[in-house]
């Protein structure tokens, strides 16, 4: 009789368990969910910037061959894009000024937002004054209180001061009715803070104001910047306060694309940059500050 001899390679795979085949179903099941999830959200991605797409090859086309055909024949004759649309557009002294009005009201409005609420926030959180709590309940409450609902008082009020049809009538509109969220946000995420913290300050001497700029606004900077692109998009795409309290020479680029809508026929070559430049930008802002968007809105949305 001849003893059979193995090596230890052998004994350690002949003892290492194979793969079950459940183990290897799930795998598939796994890696197929994963691709369907991408081609999913690659699908959305495209449905959502094609009319992008369009909107920019329509904004390099003239204006008979906009009428003529569809912007998609841009990708069999490329001859047919030029930046003339954007030189007639730095020439239309409309758009021009409309274009300066919409940052002369987005840049305040989110700027005093982000500084008054940035205070109130703070103050709701670490700060004991009577009647907080019951102030806060108030903010928490206007956050129901629809923008329609003021347009016709503020309006009044405004021709009474003489604020109606400028901008800083827009401006401090647009102020009023972001403060709520924004202090609901910011008071929020302050909260969240380590209370160990701020008591350590206080005992190294810090006033308020000092552990405020040095201790609370570093580490709240994801939600503040959230904040900033949250005013921002909102006010920069507004188009009813606008259309309501700002005349002719203070109406942004939203009302003045709607006017000029009713002549499509004959300034598509005016329209289409301007509306390019009018997405762009808010667009450009988010993709800048997406990380800290996203990191303020998850923190801040839960105490």
């Amino acid at each position: 009789m001849t003893a059979t001899v193995t090596t230890p390679r052998e004994d350690l795979a002949a003892s290492t368990p194979q793969a079950h085949p459940a183990h290897r179903g799930r795998h598939l099941r796994r890696w197929l969910g994963n691709r369907l999830v991408q081609a999913f959200l690659l699908l959305v991605g495209l449905i959502w910037i094609t009319p992008v797409a369009g909107l920019l090859l329509s904004s390099l086309r003239s204006a008979e061959a906009s009428a003529s055909s569809g912007w998609w024949t841009v990708l069999t004759d490329p001859g047919q894009l030029s930046v003339d649309n954007y030189v007639t557009l730095l020439g239309n002294a409309g758009m021009t000024q409309a274009f300066w009005n919409t940052v002369l009201i987005s840049v305040p409005a989110t700027a005093l937002v982000v500084v008054i609420a940035a205070l109130a926030g703070y103050a709701f959180a670490w700060l004991e004054f009577p009647g907080r709590d019951w102030l806060f309940l108030l903010v928490v409450a206007l956050l129901v209180v629809p923008v329609q609902v003021g347009l016709l008082p503020v309006a009044k009020l405004f021709g009474q001061l003489g604020l109606f049809g400028t901008i800083a009538g827009v401006v401090l509109f647009h102020v009023a009715y972001g403060l709520p969220f924004a202090i609901f946000l910011l008071r929020n995420y302050f909260a969240e803070m380590p209370a160990e913290m701020l008591e350590a300050a206080r005992m190294d001497g810090g006033s308020e104001w000092r552990i405020f700029v040095q201790v609370i606004l570093p580490i709240g900077r994801p939600a503040i910047a959230s904040l900033a692109i949250f005013q921002f998009l909102w006010v920069w795409n507004d188009m009813l306060v606008a259309l309501l309290f700002a005349d002719s020479s203070a109406q942004p680029l939203t009302v003045e694309l709607q006017s000029q809508v009713r002549q499509f026929g004959s300034n598509i070559d005016v329209l289409a940059p301007g509306a390019f430049l009018s997405l762009v930008v808010p667009v450009v802002v988010f993709l800048v500050f997406q990380r800290h968007f996203v990191q303020g809105v998850m923190a801040g949305s839960v105490k």
